[in-house]
């Protein structure tokens, strides 16, 4: 049975396992040691919320959020900047399953919504996402600035 709830310091190991292998996944170096002092120092200054799914004492999938403002709504947004769950356990939902614990969390304090973004090649996500209730922004362009003196 799998269980959705709020990552805690006592995950940290496990969650850095999990995390490491998103950024492989987004075709980063490998960096256990990275992942977990990244986490840990979200975690330590309440900079992000955590979901993960766990099945008995496993870690089996997660979800970031980071909080924003809209100025314009006035109100808190979330940012849903990781969605991962182990390959053996996708395909049983547990990617909408910490959907909705990130939904429920915007409820709960009033934001005006989630925003994610993800790869147009990312042909799963691509399709779970609108499958989820989010829809493309037509009315706004999204545009990055990379600071290439890091």
């Amino acid at each position: 049975m799998i269980l959705i709830r709020k990552a805690t310091q006592a995950d940290l190991s496990q969650l850095a396992e999990l995390f490491n292998l998103y950024r492989i996944f987004y075709r980063k170096e490998s960096d256990i040691d990275g992942a977990r002092k990244f986490l840990g120092e979200r975690m330590d200054a309440n900079e992000s919320i955590i979901f993960v799914a766990t099945e008995g004492e496993n870690l089996v999938g997660f979800t970031q959020l980071y909080p924003l403002f809209s100025s314009t709504r006035m109100k808190r947004t979330w940012l849903l900047n990781d969605l991962f769950v182990l390959e053996e356990f996708r395909g049983r939902g547990i990617s909408k399953e910490l959907i909705e614990m990130a939904k429920q969390l915007a409820t709960e304090t009033e934001s005006a919504g989630l925003l994610l973004e993800t790869e147009k090649t990312n042909v799963v996500g691509n399709n779970l996402y609108p499958s989820a209730g989010f829809v493309p922004n037509s009315r706004t362009n999204f545009y990055w600035w990379e600071n290439k003196a890091i």
